[in-house]
């Protein structure tokens, strides 16, 4: 209820300015324990996957805290996981601004952000202040100006670095707002990348004395096809996750609207089918090995029911958040335990 009267206050905001206050609000109700009075708990909805104990499937997508600044304010929103990120090896200021635009009558959101972000270092020095004790996935990319055919060395920096204070690594190789990024998803590249990581994982689980897990994020934008060439990939490799899916660069359903022919990626509401139906086609490709984190237009309970009858295990919200805030993830997290339960 607070929220829907805010909402129309924080609209009234540039997106991105609206986006930094947002977070500067909660952080504050989190730290004057306001937070316990506004947000109802999601109940207790556990589910295992990864070999992680997750205390609901319903979490929050990589971007909207890219530096890990506001953790444990997130989590008081009740996420049964938070990812945070992308993050990149230097720091980077990202695309010029403006570059964040809210399509209200779609209920969609078009960025091309570009990866700003103050470094992993900086990410890691806030994982470190913080006293989120959860399921923490941590989303590594490679800067903008590091050559394609040296991106490889970009993720093994992120991935050296962050591992032991991650609970899985998300690599994300489908931003559209990282130059030539998605051609990364190509057979030959994508083999070559997993190989490398997957290698690092083993020694570095060595090191560390703990296993996390290496998650894939994937566009919706791909042809059959390549999900079928991405998925014999994941299996080749014993890739642990796929996250489907990133942002759309397809205008569909907001052709005409203010602000839909701006560059970037497209989320929120006119993604929803499209990341449903990679779900649906990684699901048998996949089966049981590899788990699928459903992501994408999820504005509703039944949204986020829709992705696990798709072959999700678990789901994340962002642009959902904007438009539905914090209740969605109560109402995601119910209507996913009232027909899952005991499965």
């Amino acid at each position: 209820m607070i929220y829907n009267l805010l909402r129309p206050l924080l609209f009234q905001l540039n997106a991105e300015l609206a986006h930094h206050a947002s977070l500067s609000s909660l952080h504050l109700l989190q730290k004057t324990g306001l937070n316990g009075l506004l947000f109802a708990p999601p109940p207790f909805s556990p589910r295992q996957v990864m070999g992680l104990q997750f205390p609901n499937p319903v979490g929050l997508a990589a971007g909207l805290d890219k530096n890990g600044a506001y953790i444990d304010a997130l989590a008081s929103m009740g996420f049964g996981f938070i990812e945070i990120g992308t993050i990149t090896p230097r720091p980077q200021p990202g695309n010029p601004e403006p570059r964040l635009f809210r399509l209200p009558q779609a209920q969609g959101i078009i960025n091309r952000m570009g990866f700003n972000n103050d470094g992993v270092d900086a990410l890691i020095h806030n994982v470190q202040r913080a006293k989120f004790k959860g399921i923490l996935g941590i989303n590594i990319g490679k800067n903008f100006d590091t050559p394609l055919e040296k991106a490889a060395d970009d993720y093994l920096i992120c991935l050296r670095k962050v591992y032991a204070y991650a609970s899985y690594i998300t690599v994300n190789i489908s931003s559209p707002n990282t130059k030539n990024l998605r051609q990364l998803q190509e057979k030959s590249a994508l083999d070559d990348l997993l190989s490398t990581l997957k290698q690092e994982q083993k020694i570095l689980a060595d090191k560390h004395g703990k296993y996390t897990p290496i998650v894939l994020k994937i566009a919706p934008d791909l042809e059959a096809e390549q999900i079928t060439e991405i998925a014999e990939l994941l299996l080749k490799h014993q890739v642990d996750g796929v996250i489907a899916t990133n942002t759309t660069l397809s205008r569909t359903g907001v052709e005409g609207l203010p602000y839909a022919d701006e560059a970037g990626g497209l989320s929120g509401a006119p993604v929803r089918e499209r990341s449903t139906h990679v779900v649906q086609q990684l699901s048998p490709l996949l089966g049981n090995a590899i788990p699928i984190i459903g992501v994408g237009g999820i504005l509703s309970g039944q949204d986020a029911l829709e992705k696990m009858n798709a072959g999700a295990s678990l789901v994340q919200l962002y642009s959902g958040l904007i438009y539905r805030g914090p209740t969605l993830v109560r109402e995601a997290v119910l209507s996913i335990s009232r027909s899952y339960s005991g499965k």
